[in-house]
């Protein structure tokens, strides 16, 4: 395959085995911070996706309660292709707290009892959410926490 300028261009995506959580791309800026980008990948490439409504819904708890367990944490957007988010850190390089992180801010998806700004005022398409649809998400992605560290399937962990 020709080389791509997106890092996840270049991911054969038939080898990977979600769920899992890969350091995807690592940027240094000219004062010296550096922005680390994660795949947190819920589903598998080409077999299983995301539906919109839950997607969306997880994406809104995840950026506003990620930001209770980090105060280094950029951006948690998600992938086009409904299997995924990335998420952007500054000046934060311990992955196992990334996956601490991520595991605080699914279990608070989990307890959570509504979709933060999901009205017109705060959200573009706020017709598009499902409290249940994240939390399910959620509940999929910590049942399989002992497999976040393994990206491709050959990998022994």
């Amino acid at each position: 395959m020709k080389k791509m300028n997106v890092e996840s261009f270049n991911l054969d995506h038939t080898k990977v085995v979600a769920p899992y959580v890969r350091l995807a791309g690592e940027k240094t800026g000219s004062n010296g911070d550096t922005i680390r980008k994660y795949d947190i990948r819920f589903k598998q490439p080409n077999k299983e996706h995301m539906d919109m409504p839950a997607l969306h819904s997880l994406e809104h708890m995840m950026a506003e309660h990620s930001r209770n367990h980090s105060d280094q944490i950029v951006d948690i957007g998600p992938m086009g292709c409904q299997t995924g988010y990335y998420l952007s850190v500054i000046n934060h390089d311990d992955f196992e707290d990334i996956l601490r992180i991520l595991e605080n801010t699914l279990n608070d998806v989990i307890a959570a009892d509504e979709v933060p700004a999901c009205n017109e005022v705060q959200c573009g398409w706020a017709a598009s959410h499902s409290l249940e649809g994240a939390k399910e998400l959620a509940r999929e992605m910590l049942a399989k926490k002992d497999e976040w560290r393994q990206v491709f399937a050959e990998e022994t962990v």
